[in-house]
């Protein structure tokens, strides 16, 4: 599978870069460009083949940042960042501007939540000529966790997003440019978490690469008791599983953890292969 000259045929791994200071997990840790290029640079060296910079928090409750203050705290380290290296970068935005704007600074994807809703996104994302991943959220941060009721979450995110990506399509965004993400924990409690991981491969069968991102995220501390930072583990499991099912970007905190699973799951499954053609 190719995607944007992007080999998909083995999962790929996307580093999670907060320039924020209020994210759930590492709020407040990367807002200097320094900091934040330092931290984006690791993660490409234990393995991410993306970073994923983002300039407002979508936790459950989060408030809308301003649009001049989100490019604010984005741009320039999108800048120094491409200056430094040439790993691909994903911005985490909604704002149409920004995605003008750090199109024009080199990033590689636009990495969208509310799925180009927003006045003006989906024209600005057709504009880039970018690869887009749209994701299933019901409401904003600010209030989806009111709205996270299913009779069955697999088929209602599965159809939303096929609804979704068909409206892109006509608007004139390419398909085989568009990702898919299910949105874990957005507008979901735990039950419908576990049934969407269970049931990824549904999402995989639209034939869109999908993206998974549960890194550190409430649904796992609800299963181990554990706080945010000490979830990673979890996080690996819950990441091999969505491989398992067909999912083929996964978007993390640590990488390096899941880069090292990653080599046990690929070994194991090459073995397997070369069993059956023997």
């Amino acid at each position: 599978m190719l995607f944007n000259n992007l080999d998909l045929q083995q999962p790929q791994i996307m580093g999670i870069l907060n320039v924020t200071p209020d994210s759930f997990s590492d709020g407040g840790s990367y807002c200097r460009v320094s900091d934040a290029v330092e931290q984006a640079l690791r993660l490409a060296q234990e393995g991410a083949t993306f970073i994923d910079v983002g300039g407002e928090s979508t936790r459950p409750g989060a408030s809308c940042v301003g649009s001049q203050e989100e490019m604010d705290r984005v741009l320039p380290v999108i800048e120094a960042l491409r200056q430094a290296s040439d790993v691909l970068i994903s911005v985490d935005t909604s704002n149409p501007q920004l995605m003008l704007e750090s199109a024009r600074l080199g990033v590689d994807l636009i990495n969208d939540v509310r799925s180009l809703t927003r006045p003006g996104a989906l024209e600005a994302a057709i504009q880039t000529d970018l690869p887009v991943c749209i994701m299933h959220m019901r409401g904003e941060p600010s209030s989806m966790q009111q709205q996270a009721e299913y009779t069955d979450v697999v088929d209602e995110v599965k159809s939303w997003l096929m609804l979704r990506l068909q409206q892109c399509v006509d608007a004139g965004l390419k398909k085989e440019k568009i990702l898919l993400d299910p949105g874990f924990g957005f507008a979901k409690h735990l039950q419908h978490n576990l049934a969407l991981l269970a049931g990824l491969h549904e999402i995989v069968a639209l034939g869109q690469p999908v993206l998974a991102g549960m890194s550190r995220k409430r649904m796992l501390g609800e299963l181990t008791g554990k706080d945010v930072n000490h979830r990673d583990a979890a996080g690996i499991a819950a990441h091999l599983l969505a491989v398992q099912q067909g999912a083929r970007i996964l978007r993390v905190h640590s990488v390096a953890g899941l880069k090292d699973a990653l080599k046990v799951w690929q070994a194991v499954a090459a073995a397997d292969r070369n069993l059956l053609g023997k």
